[in-house]
Order: C-alpha cells, then structure tokens, then sequence
C-alpha cells in the first residue's frame, strides 16, 4: 500500500494522507477500506472515533476499544485516492479515480445531502476547501485545476433579478466557476498539495519538475526541475514556506523553502537494495553498498547520508575498513575494488584482474597492506598490494565458486568459503602457500573468524552453523539454525512457512566485538544472536511487520489464492492502467516483452548483511526496509531543565544550600552557563559524593563538565578534588565517551593536557624537593657535628666555652655583654 506523507498541523506526528487523516479537532480518524464488489472496485469509507483526552480532574482511565467506528460511506466506484477534512471537522471531501470527488458530512447536518463533484476527465489528484470553505479545489491527473463554489448557473441567476419572488436557495448546488490547466505536455500530475492559509498550490509532475501556483487567479511562481524520475508525493509545512517532496524511485527527499529558492534538506537512499554494510573504526559512521552501484556514508547521531561515491559502474557487493587508518575497500561486479580515502573523500586506488571479473566477495588485511578478492566467475582468489596496486598472486585450490572471504584479525592467515562445500585456511604469508582445507556438508553461504583469531565461524547452505578452531582445522562445535532461520511465508509460496527451504538458511553472520556471541541472518525476517559458548539463541530480532513485503505473515489468507494464482502478483488494472508507467506490458499472446528488469512481483523481507559496532553496544542490519540500528544504549538526550523558565542563580544557592541537591544545582549551574556559579556548586560537592553526582549526569553535560574539570584542574590548587572528578566522569561514562570519541575529542585533549600539566608540575616540583630535603639533611648533618665538638668544649670548662662563644659573637660591647651575663648565669 503506497501512502502519502503530511506535516502534522495539530498532533505534532506524521499521519498518512490518501489512506489514513486524522480531523483536526483530533477526535476522528479517517480510513478507506477497499473490497471487491462484482466487476467494481467499490470503496467503502470508514470514520473513527478516537479516544478521548482525560481531564485534568479526571483519572484518565484505560479504554478497551478506545477507536470505534463512527459510521461508513459508500458511494465511489474506484480506489479513493485522497482525503481532506474541512477546518471546523464537520466536512471531509474524497477524491477517487472514478474521476469524481465527494462531499461529506461527518454527522446528519440539517439540508445537507452528500454532494457528486463530477466533470474531470482523469483520475482526481487531490481536493482540498478554501480557508472560507466557499471554495473547492479539485486537481486531476491530466493537469486540469478545477474551483468550485456554491452558486446557482448563470442564466439561473439573470432571471432571479426579473422574478424577486423566487426563493433564494432554489438551484444552488456545487458548480465548476473555474477550469485552468498546468499545461505540462506530455507529463501529467502524480500529486498536488494546497496550503489554505497561504492559497499556494503546488503540483508534482511524472518528469521531476514541480509548479507552485497562487490562487484563485492561478498566479504561477515557480517551475524547477529536482529529480529526474517521478515526483510521488508533496506536502507543505504549516506555515506555508517548506515544501516537501518525494521520489519513491530513486528514494529522494527534498525540503525546499520557495521564498529563498534554497534547499532546507536534500537526501537520497539507495534505490536498489543493499548488499553489505560495516561500521567506521570510531564508531560514528556506517557506510552501506547497493545493487545501484553507489557506496553512501550514513551518520548515526543525524541519520542523515553525508557522502555518496558513484565511481562503481555496477553493483557493489562488498566493503571494509583497514584497520588502521580512514581508508575503506570496496568491491563491485563491474571488475573492480576500489580504496577511498575518507578523510578527503575521494578514489586512490583500483585494483583490476587480469580477466574481467564480477567480484562478490573481498577482506582486507589488519595491516591495510594487503587485499584480497573472490569472484562467482572463477574459481581463484586474488590478492593485491595497497601501496603498489599490483596484483601479487592467485590462490587456486577451490573447485567452485568463491562465496565468501575473511582475513584472521591476528593477520596470519586468509579463510575462503566456496560452493565446492570447502572452506580453506590459507597462509599467504609463510614461504610456502599452504591452505587447510575443511570439509563441510553444504555450500557455504558465509564465513566469520573470532576476534581473538582462535575460531571460525561457517554458515551453509543447509542451515547449520559449525565451528572450527584455527589452529587445529577441527570442528569444536555446531548448531541447527533451520528452525530459527524459518520465516513467514511469502505470496508466491505453495508450502507452508514451515516447509519452504528457502529461508532456512543464514546468508551473513558476524561475531560481537568479544566474541561472546554470533549474529546471524537470511532470507527471512529475523535476525538471531546466539551464544558461541553455551550454543543457544539469546534473542530473536523481527526485521520487518510490513504486510506490503512478502513473507512477513506466517499464515497465508487463503481466499487470495485465486485460479490464476496469488491476487498481490496479478494486474488489477486492466486496461486502463498507466500504460506509461507499464514497463511491463506485452503484445497480446506473448509469453515474454516489455523490460525483463521490471519487477513482476512483491519485494521480500530479508537480512543481506549484518555487522557489530567497535564499542559492541550495538549493531547493524542491511535488510528490505533499509538500515536498522539495534543499540544497548537507552540514554535519551534530553534535559528536562531546559523547559524550566525559573531556573535562576537564587534558586541554584536555594537547591545548593538547602536541599542539598548537588546534581540538581550543578545542572542548573550549567543552564545558566555562569562561571562563578558552576565553580562555587563544583567546589561545594563533597568529595565523597563526586561518583554519584557525575553518575546521574545527563550525556548532554559531560562534554561541559570535562571542560570545566580541565580548566579547573589547571588553575585550582584542589589537585586530588579535580583528579576525582576526572576518574568518576571516565568511570560513569566511559563507553558513552567511546562511542562518542570523534565529537568528544576536543575535550578528550583538553582534560589529557591538563593532567598531563599537573604531571609534569608535581615531578618538578618533587625533584625541587628532593634537592631542598638533601640540602637540609646535609646541613642538620654539619649542625650534627658542631653540637658534638661544642659538647666536649665544655666539658673542658666554662672558660673555653667563654672564649669560644667570643669569637663568634658579635663586636657590639653592650650586645654583647649583656647576652653574655645572661649566659654566664
């Protein structure tokens, strides 16, 4: 079911528009129902009510069935392609391609029947009120724009002046006032969007342009080109200045503010489906490669794709990062791997087979020196220099294709899966090029090599996961992963979910960052994550519920199983399809015609490839529905505080002095971003609170307070105190400093000079103490000594004593004298 999107203009969420609408008074829900009625397509329209907002007095009691049908309209005779509520939520029009558009009131209104607005010659785009609800608009798909209002004919109205007595309402109906045209030549209108506020329409075209329009005079503002395919769906943001577009072929999404001519968001996905994926080394990027032959770099905190690389011209199947250094590998069908420099983003090397082959697998060296390449085509690995780009060898022995490639992470051998049922470990490094050959009962789809570099993992064709050790070549264990594996059933299925074989497999695994665990995935909708020690499944991941996808049901409807097979593979267009966007259509009789490429079928969930983050918090999956990212981390970034308009440096003291609430007070501190106040709350924490305090922290404040701890720990005396809060922030949030060590790493700096400052201060300091103490024992040592002569000196008699303590005193006479008196007594 294809579905249109919608800025939320009261609820503040996304809601479909062409299927599902909520009112805007929020209290119904708008659905079209489709079933099939003789030879029509006859639509059935529903109405919801939502539930209802509990009071501020109320309890806010849970509702069994808190969304019950209002009631149900019937009248079109086709597929209701688009739905608009009036603003006050008592009207809602409809618009089908049954080329009309109707009117309908949500409950009975006095003198209110459903009204027909008919005289389109194509399928109705779109139908949207005035902001007066005077005033209609319809849009059509032959570019006709169409205003309707609530007159009565012309003639109608000339004889009204003559004959005063007539009564006022008598013919007044809904009637065209109105006809202009896009004149777009041989495109024709795929969506339109009104913005009632504003009077601004705009239209999207099946040759990428779109056109804004002003009405009612049909003023025309704009007309570019942003894509090259369809322009599916348009929206327009509450106040009239964003507009949004989106291209289902070549996954586009486009924000545009008309008034400046700029764009506000431009991003693409791959419009083909994805076949591997990989984590950068920090952690902070996933880089995903597709059958369009495009190689994009995703960001994990955005979302958003910040570099795409087209140089491949053809599919890319396989990408990896050296471990040392920003350098990625990739390999495509077109013959080619390429390495990319991702810090200036750009091509440096490519590497070729002396034969032109299509390359379905690769790995690249732990040192980045060496990379190594499979192909479906022939039966040897290549290996290639990364400095010199020349090809080094060929690694024959495989009597099949080579499916599968992975270097040891310790970096002293190669393991290569095939189809002949082997898998070999290969030392290329050693003087003679020996390889290990495993034997195994089915082809082998994937292979995984452990961390620590003692295990291999190998994933076959038959469903079983077996296990071997490196060094030895022998099987320590193994697993059944049929069972698991298995998932629903897909459209075309004549068995069961259970009895199909196709989905008993897993095509990717990966090991966790330890080693502890192994996950895995197939043609189906699961991911599963078993325990390498214990050999059982810990969790089970469901990839996709989308019923639009084959084989996410278990159990098949058995009424659309019809005689000419499955109802979601047959054309249920007939004749009057679009003939245009038919890339399918043959001569009658014909058993083949039209694009062999064109898709003929459901799209089917499933799992192309997996891979575990360096920090091991989370992981990623390549499937149908695009790119998943499953993380461990359920911290949410936000600051409650931030909404808090009485945060003041009264009330900070308040909170420091008399609640005692030092974590409260410290974010205040920071909210008001006053130096004195965050040093007199930072030194005010007892040190015996210091890990409970930056424990609690939120994420947001720890960029902030590694800042101000390394300020402090240059410029405080408080040396331990500072030391203390550097240990718990490193202790508490470590692994969210991990993860986060490309945006953290100005103030991973910052605290490491400053600890690296006191270091250096603290050992000049001690070596200038150590000299001070040795200089000080040095002279108790002499002072040592003259007590001992002065001992004996006296023991000889007080006269000597005298004569010696003369010499040394001072000249003064009186001075002298009278210190000596009192010496003498």
């Amino acid at each position: 079911m294809k579905t249109d999107f919608k800025f939320s203009n009261l609820l503040g969420t996304v809601y479909c528009q062409g299927n599902l609408l909520f009112s805007p008074d929020g209290t119904h829900l708008f659905s079209p129902v489709g079933n099939r009625v003789s030879v029509f397509n006859l639509v059935e329209t529903e109405v919801w009510q939502v539930p209802s907002t509990p009071d501020a007095n109320s309890e806010g009691e849970l509702e069994f069935a808190p969304f019950v049908r209002h009631h149900s309209h019937m009248g079109h005779f086709d597929d209701v392609r688009y739905i608009e509520w009036s603003t006050d939520s008592r009207f809602f029009l409809t618009a089908s391609k049954d080329l009309t558009t109707r009117i309908w009131s949500l409950d009975a209104e006095e003198g209110f029947q459903p009204t027909v607005l008919s005289g389109h010659k194509q399928a109705v785009v779109g139908a949207w009120f005035s902001e007066d609800q005077e005033t209609i608009y319809t849009v059509s798909k032959d570019g006709a724009v169409f205003t309707w209002k609530y007159v009565k004919p012309k003639n109608r109205i000339e004889d009204d002046r003559m004959d005063e007595d007539d009564d006022e309402d008598a013919d007044m109906r809904w009637r065209i006032v109105e006809r202009h045209y896009f004149m777009q030549g041989s495109a024709h209108v795929r969506c339109a969007s009104f913005h009632s506020a504003s009077n601004l329409l705009v239209a999207g075209y099946s040759d990428g342009i779109f056109a804004l329009y002003e009405m009612p005079d049909f003023n025309n503002i704009h007309k570019l080109s942003i894509s090259q395919n369809d322009i599916d769906f348009v929206t327009i943001n509450q106040s009239g200045e964003w507009l949004a577009f989106g291209a289902s072929k070549l996954g586009q999404l486009l924000v545009w503010e008309w008034q400046s001519e700029s764009y506000i968001l431009k991003q693409q996905g791959h419009f083909d489906s994805m076949n591997s994926l990989v984590y950068s080394p920090d952690g902070q990027r996933i880089i995903t490669t597709a059958d369009d032959g495009k190689i994009k770099v995703w960001d994990i905190e955005s979302g958003f794709c910040i570099v795409t690389f087209t140089e491949h011209t053809s599919g890319v199947t396989a990408c990896e990062f050296a471990k040392k250094g920003n350098v990625l590998f990739t390999a495509s069908l077109d013959g080619s791997i390429r390495a990319w420099d991702l810090i200036r983003y750009r091509n440096f090397r490519t590497f070729t087979a002396p034969t032109r082959l299509s390359f379905s697998c690769m790995s690249v060296d732990p040192s980045g020196e060496v990379v190594a390449a499979g192909s479906l085509d022939s039966f040897d690995i290549h290996i290639w220099s990364v400095q010199t780009g020349q090809l080094l060898d060929q690694l024959a022995g495989h009597e099949g294709p080579v499916s599968a490639l992975a270097f040891a992470p310790s970096g002293d051998s190669l393991v290569s899966g095939s189809w002949d049922r082997t898998a070999r470990i290969w030392s290329i490094f050693s003087r003679t090029q020996t390889s290990e050959p495993l034997q195994l009962q089915a082809d082998i789809l994937d292979i995984a090599v452990r961390p620590d570099s003692q295990q291999l993992a190998v994933s076959t064709l038959d469903g079983q996961l077996t296990f071997w050790t490196m060094s030895d070549a022998e099987q320590v264990a193994g697993l059944d992963g049929r069972r698991d594996a298995s998932g629903g059933r897909k459209t075309s299925d004549r068995r069961t979910a259970a009895n199909v074989s196709g989905t008993k497999s897993f095509n990717t695994i990966r090991y966790s960052t330890d080693g502890s665990c192994i996950l895995a995935g197939g043609n189906s909708k699961y991911i599963c994550l078993y325990s390498v020690t214990t050999m059982v499944m810990l969790k089970k991941f469901t990839v996709s519920v989308n019923l639009s996808l084959s084989g996410t049901q278990e159990f098949l409807n058995s009424k659309l199983l019809t005689e000419a097979g499955p109802a979601g593979e047959l054309d249920s267009q007939g004749e009057e399809s679009d003939r245009e966007n038919r890339r399918d259509a043959r001569l009658p009789g014909s058993k083949r015609g039209g694009d062999p490429s064109a898709r003929k079928k459901q799209a089917e969930v499933r799992v192309t490839s997996v891979g575990f983050s360096p920090a091991g918090t989370a992981f990623c999956a390549a499937s149908t529905e695009g790119l998943l990212i499953y993380s461990l981390d359920q911290t949410v970034q936000f600051d409650p505080f931030d909404l808090n308009m009485e945060i003041t440096p009264a009330s900070t003291l308040a909170v420091l002095d008399h609640e005692k609430d030092y974590l409260k007070a410290l974010v205040m501190a920071f909210r008001l971003n006053e130096a004195g106040l965050i040093k007199r709350v930072f030194q005010a924490v007892p040190h015996t609170e210091i890990p409970l305090v930056v424990g609690d922290l939120p994420t947001v404040y720890v960029s902030r307070l590694l800042r101000f701890v390394a300020a402090q720990t240059e410029e405080s005396p408080h040396i331990e105190f500072c030391l203390l809060w550097i240990k718990a922030l490193v202790d508490k949030h470590g692994a969210w400093l991990g993860a986060n060590r490309g945006k953290m790493d100005v103030e991973l700096r910052v605290v490491s000079r400053a600890v690296s400052k006191m270091k250096d201060e603290i050992r000049r300091l001690a070596d200038e103490n150590v000299y001070m103490v040795d200089y000080l024992l040095s002279q108790a040592d002499k002072g040592q000594q003259k007590s001992v002569t002065l001992d004996k000196v006296i023991a000889n008699g007080n006269e000597s004593v005298s004569l010696d303590m003369q010499d040394v005193v001072s000249d003064d006479d009186s001075e002298g004298s009278d210190g000596w008196i009192g010496l003498d007594d």
